[in-house]
């Protein structure tokens, strides 16, 4: 990958997802500049070409478009607002939070940095670390559709972004996507299990529904880790439940009844408090196999 007019970018949060993003953006000639609270997990990037930096205020600096793959809400707004990032931030420079928040957290960013005189996106991601490594992420953006085209360019070395409304849509886009996730893979999940309680076998089971009206990327993806007892995390059951709850914030702010995302939020956590937590997503299967006496 190459360009012909890099950009300056500064990446916040350097974790399972941030890692390949970031590694992709040097790949495509980028000025990258990298922080994260732990430094020893953003040195890899070093050799990739990017500048590793202990504080984030020294990494936003320089940067015209600064990206957050931060851990959730809160944590933005303490590295924005307390550990001095906003304030360091070139003036008209672009804020894109592609970490997972709640809508009106994304909101509250975008009006205080607009204060300040920077711009804001929210603009979390879809495809897990597999999307981040190929650059096939599905990217769904909040804010202005002039703050959108300018962030074009870094879009399209992550994938294909979407521009799905204004401050907070991108959010409540990305609460919408983790529902389904998070809904399907328990259906998957159960279904598999269903079928090999009663003797059938369980990959053969997901071969023959694949292509029919049942088959989806979950089936295949999520589907295969669960035939291989492959729960090695690419989205953690943490994470999942995070946005379940998340997704039910919003629900009751907006005044929306969502009794089925209730049901799996609950799933989710009781696998969590199981012990399951740092499993892939995927892991749901555990949960509901030790219901059912299953290994």
């Amino acid at each position: 990958m190459t360009t012909t007019s890099p950009l300056r970018i500064a990446v916040l949060g350097i974790g399972l997802m941030g890692l390949p993003m970031a590694r992709r953006l040097c790949e495509a000639g980028h000025q990258v500049h990298v922080w994260n609270r732990t430094r020893a997990k953003a040195e890899p990037l070093a050799s990739a070409g990017a500048q590793v930096h202990d504080a984030a205020a020294d990494a936003v600096r320089p940067a015209d478009f600064v990206i957050s793959l931060l851990e959730n809400g809160p944590v933005v707004h303490h590295v924005l607002f307390e550990l001095g990032a906003a304030q360091a931030m070139r003036k008209g420079a672009l804020f894109i939070d592609m970490a997972s928040i709640q809508p009106r957290e994304a909101r509250d960013h975008a009006a205080r940095l607009d204060e300040m005189g920077l711009a804001h996106l929210d603009a979390p991601v879809s495809g897990g670390t597999v999307g981040a490594e190929q650059g096939t992420l599905a990217i769904m953006a909040g804010g202005k559709a002039q703050d959108f085209a300018r962030a074009q360019p870094v879009f399209a070395v992550l994938g294909r972004a979407t521009h799905v409304g204004p401050h907070g849509a991108g959010q409540l886009a990305k609460l919408a996507n983790q529902m389904i996730v998070g809904i399907t893979i328990g259906a998957v999940a159960e279904a598999l299990l269903f079928a090999a309680k009663g003797g059938a076998d369980m990959a053969k089971v997901r071969e023959a529904i694949s292509g029919g009206f049942a088959d989806s990327r979950i089936l295949a993806l999520h589907g295969q880790r669960m035939v291989e007892r492959d729960f090695a995390p690419r989205g953690r059951m943490t994470v999942q439940l995070k946005d379940l709850d998340n997704a039910l914030i919003t629900a009751q702010e907006i005044g929306f009844d969502a009794p089925i995302t209730t049901l799996f939020d609950t799933l989710y956590r009781d696998g969590v408090e199981h012990g399951l937590g740092q499993l892939d997503h995927s892991g749901l299967f555990v949960e509901l196999a030790s219901r059912n006496a299953m290994q």
